[in-house]
């Protein structure tokens, strides 16, 4: 290297610098994380691995405090008391309870959200454009995803024609949004939809009664942290089932088709990011889910005695054998 070259790289060496030591954050945070499941359903390291990629290292520059509600009310309610008396730069709700309860207790703390079903209709932002205050993130779902739940599972041969929409109102509040879509989707597939709500262990067992038709599980946290004794009932009902995880498929459930949940984690870390850089919650739209996947258990299809059609299985992007 001649003596031009070698003043040429150290004149650019010395103008990314400053630039490089803004990208990585010296200044200690600190991020509250709120969410319903005791279970690592979104993942803490993978949340600590997409905020490392922005900059935000767990111990180094970033401090998170976990909090865990176990699909419980009064547990959640309790952890997010804690969470804004810790006075966090920023927090992170996962699922609609996280967000009522950090919600009700501050009005100025910048709040990150996803999993989230409809935050406009639930009062959560003003529109997903200009969220105003001091919400915003990412919602799982869509307006044509509960019809595009009951076309999949009315695919299935002998046809389904009932079909048991599952949830817990006290942690879906969001239910009768999708049943309206499910239930309008119901009239064109010529499919009897019928509300199953659950709530404690007892009615979860009676599922296994309703043999005579298939299961719609919605997005509910409160099915996530239950879903052992709710694949047991529906594994009893011998029925057909479409889940709102891949969780559940890869535990013995027929099929899901959902949210590519590791795109919510890393969409989430960038307006973390973004808000511990200065960012207005306010300033940054709501953004609906851009990514959706099919899983499907063949195991438990044998097991219950259904068939899928070939283009089913061909489109869907995990196949359990």
């Amino acid at each position: 290297m001649n003596r031009r070259e070698c003043l040429a790289l150290l004149g650019t060496i010395a103008a990314l610098a400053p630039s490089a030591l803004a990208q990585q954050p010296t200044t200690m945070r600190r991020l509250g994380v709120l969410t319903v499941t005791e279970d690592d359903v979104i993942g803490q390291a993978p949340l600590a691995e997409a905020l490392a990629a922005h900059g935000w290292k767990e111990a180094a520059n970033l401090q998170i405090d976990w909090r865990s509600g176990d699909g419980d009310r009064p547990r959640i309610a309790k952890f997010a008391e804690e969470l804004v008396a810790l006075k966090p730069d920023v927090l992170f709700a996962i699922g609609t309870p996280s967000v009522e309860e950090l919600q009700k207790r501050t009005a100025t703390t910048p709040i990150v959200f996803a999993v989230i079903t409809d935050p406009v209709s639930q009062g959560f932002v003003k529109n997903l454009a200009h969220p105003g205050g001091n919400l915003t993130g990412f919602t799982d779902y869509d307006g044509p995803l509960a019809g595009k739940w009951l076309d999949l599972l009315t695919q299935i041969q002998p046809r389904v024609s009932r079909v048991f929409v599952v949830y817990n109102p006290a942690t879906a509040p969001f239910a009768g949004l999708m049943l309206r879509t499910i239930e309008q989707a119901g009239r064109a597939l010529h499919v009897a939809v019928e509300p199953a709500p659950v709530h404690d262990a007892a009615s979860l067992a009676a599922l296994a009664s309703h043999g005579d038709g298939g299961f719609l599980v919605l997005p509910d946290f409160f099915t996530m942290a239950n879903r052992t004794p709710l694949l047991a009932a529906v594994a009893q009902a011998r029925a057909p089932a479409m889940f709102w995880s891949r969780i559940f498929v890869d535990e013995g459930g027929l099929m899901s088709y959902s949210t590519d949940s590791a795109e919510q984690l890393h969409r989430a870390a960038s307006y973390i990011d973004r808000i511990l850089r200065g960012a207005p919650a306010a300033d940054l739209p709501v953004q609906n889910p851009t990514k959706f996947e099919l899983a499907i258990n063949l195991k438990t299809a044998k097991a219950i005695g259904v068939t899928l059609p070939p283009s089913m299985l061909a489109t869907a992007n995990d196949v359990i054998e």
